[in-house]
C-alpha cells in the first residue's frame, strides 16, 4: 500500500517536471522567436532607409525574409543602384561619397581628375577598401564642407582653390590649382556625397576681362585728360553761344574721366590680394561733413539737408582717402535719389560683436528714396549694376557752378564695398522701415575691448 502511494507521488512529480520542461522550452523558443522577430525588423528598417524606398510596405512576407536572409542584394532596387552609379561614371561633373566616418567610399571618374585621386583606386564600380578622405585629398575645406552638410542636414555649398600637392609626380605633370565649388548632400546614415564643379575657366575669364578693363581704362586717361584741358582752355575765349556747347563737351569728359578712374580704382581694389592701406587715425564726424561738403551744391539744388546722429568725436585707424570715398559715393546716391526738401540721414555708433566681442564702429545712411527693389538687394553691390533702370544721372549743372563728380555708371557701391572689405569691414544694404529708402549700414573694426568700451550689441540695439 505504501508502495503503491510512493509510485503515485513519483508519477506526479514526473508529470510536473515534463510540464515544466515544456514550458520553460516553449518560453525558450517563444523569446529566441521575438529576438529573431526583432532582428529582422531592424535589418529590414535599416534596408529602408538605406534604399529609400517609398512603398517597401507592399513588400510580400517572402521578400522580407529573403531581407532577412540578405538576398536583398538581387532586387530590382539594387540594378537601379547600379545604373545609378553607371550614370555618375559618365557624368560631366564630379561626384564622392563618404560614411559617417568621412572615409572614402566611391567616386567618379570626374571627381578623380579634380581632385587628382588615383582613378584605378577609387574610379572603378567595385567598393575599394575605404580610407579616410584627408589621406587621399588634402583639403580641409572639402572635410569642413562635408562636416557641415552633416551636421545641418542640408544641402551646404562652398568655393575653394584646391592647391596640388608638392609631389614629384606633380611637378612632372605640371599640376596648377584650380578653383572648385562643392555642393554638398546629406545622405542616409551619416553618409554624405559632394558633387563638384570645375570653376577655374569662370574665374579665368573674370580675371582676363578685369585686365581687359584695366588696359582700356589706362588707355582711355591719357586722352580723356588731353580733350578735358582744350576743353577749360576753350571755354573762356569763346562766347555765350559756344560756351554752352563746350561746356556739356567738358561735364561729359569729367563724366567719362570719373568713370575710368572709377574703373581703375576697382580693378586695383580687386586684383590685389590684400590693398595698401595708409592707415592713420581718422575722425569719422569730421569726414562725414566733409564729404558733405563737397556735395553741397548739390544737396543745395534739391533743397536737402544732412541729419547726424553720433558723437563729435570718434577716431578710427583707416585709411582717410578711401574712407572718404565711401561718404562721397554713399552721400551722391542719397542725394540724387531722395525727393526735393528730404533728409539724408548719417548714423554713427560703436557697438560690440557679440560672438567675437570684437569692438566695431557702424556707419550708416538713409535717404528717403524709393529704395532698392527687393529682389535686387542681393546684386546692387556687384559692378556695373544697376537696381532700377529709370533711375538717371543727375542733370547736368547750369555753366558757372561748381561741378560735383558723380559716376551715375553702377561702379559707385561696387567701390564702396572693395573698400570695406580691405579695412576688414562688412556692408549690406537694406530698405528702412520707417523711411522706405535706402538703407546702408558699414562695420569696420576698430580695436579689441576695453574696460570703457560699450556693452555687447544686443545690449545697445
Amino acid at each position: 500500500m505504501q508502495s503503491d502511494r510512493l509510485g503515485e507521488q513519483q508519477g506526479g512529480f514526473a508529470v510536473v517536471s515534463i510540464t515544466t520542461a515544456f514550458l520553460s522550452g516553449f518560453g525558450i523558443g517563444f523569446a529566441l522567436l521575438g529576438w529573431y522577430h526583432l532582428q529582422v525588423t531592424r535589418r529590414f528598417q535599416r534596408l529602408r532607409r538605406r534604399l529609400q524606398l517609398e512603398n517597401l510596405e507592399a513588400l510580400s512576407l517572402p521578400l522580407l525574409e529573403q531581407a532577412g536572409e540578405g538576398v536583398i542584394t538581387r532586387s530590382p532596387c539594387k540594378a537601379e543602384a547600379a545604373e545609378l552609379k553607371q550614370l555618375l561614371q559618365a557624368a560631366p561633373i564630379g561626384f564622392i561619397e563618404v560614411d559617417e566616418d568621412n572615409q572614402l567610399l566611391w567616386c567618379n571618374p570626374r571627381a578623380c581628375a579634380l581632385l587628382e585621386i588615383n582613378r584605378a583606386e577609387f574610379g572603378t564600380l567595385a567598393l575599394p577598401p575605404p580610407r579616410l578622405l584627408l589621406e587621399v585629398v588634402r583639403s580641409y575645406e572639402l572635410d569642413h564642407l562635408i562636416q557641415q552638410t552633416r551636421d545641418s542636414q542640408t544641402q551646404c555649398q562652398i568655393d575653394w582653390v584646391l592647391h596640388p600637392v608638392a609631389s614629384e609626380q606633380a611637378r612632372l605633370a605640371q599640376l596648377k590649382s584650380r578653383t572648385l565649388r562643392g555642393h554638398g548632400v546629406p545622405l542616409a546614415d551619416g553618409k554624405v556625397g559632394v558633387f563638384l564643379e570645375d570653376r577655374q575657366e569662370l574665374v579665368t575669364l573674370a580675371q582676363q576681362r578685369d585686365r581687359w578693363t584695366s588696359d582700356v581704362a589706362h588707355e582711355l586717361k591719357t586722352p580723356l585728360t588731353s580733350i578735358r584741358l582744350v576743353a577749360e582752355t576753350l571755354y573762356p575765349r569763346l562766347e555765350p553761344p559756344l560756351q554752352n556747347w563746350v561746356e556739356r563737351l567738358l561735364q561729359e569728359t569729367i563724366r567719362l574721366s570719373n568713370l575710368v578712374q572709377d574703373l581703375l580704382d576697382l580693378s586695383h581694389l580687386e586684383g590685389a590680394q590684400k590693398p595698401t592701406l595708409n592707415l592713420a587715425p581718422v575722425d569719422l564726424p569730421k569726414l562725414v561733413h566733409s564729404a558733405w561738403l563737397s556735395l553741397e551744391p548739390l544737396a543745395r539744388r534739391k533743397q536737402l539737408t544732412l541729419t547726424y546722429d553720433g558723437p563729435a568725436e570718434l577716431l578710427l585707424p583707416a585709411d582717410g582717402t578711401r574712407l572718404h570715398r565711401v561718404l562721397l559715393n554713399l552721400l551722391d546716391n542719397g542725394i540724387k535719389y531722395s525727393p526735393s526738401g528730404a533728409t539724408v540721414q548719417v548714423r554713427l555708433m560703436p557697438i560690440v560683436a557679440t560672438a567675437s566681442q570684437e569692438k566695431l564702429i557702424q556707419l550708416e545712411v538713409i535717404d528717403q528714396g524709393d529704395g532698392f527693389p527687393e529682389g535686387t538687394l542681393p546684386h546692387v553691390f556687384e559692378r556695373f549694376y544697376r537696381a532700377d533702370p529709370s533711375r538717371q544721372r543727375s542733370p547736368d549743372w547750369p555753366p558757372g557752378e561748381t561741378r560735383v563728380p558723380t559716376t551715375g555708371s553702377g561702379l559707385g557701391l561696387a567701390i564702396v564695398r572693395q573698400i570695406v572689405e580691405s579695412h576688414g569691414g562688412t556692408v549690406q544694404a537694406q530698405n528702412h522701415p520707417e523711411t522706405g529708402g535706402a538703407w546702408i549700414q558699414i562695420r569696420l573694426p576698430a580695436g579689441k575691448l576695453t574696460d570703457e568700451d560699450p556693452q555687447p550689441e544686443s545690449q545697445v540695439r
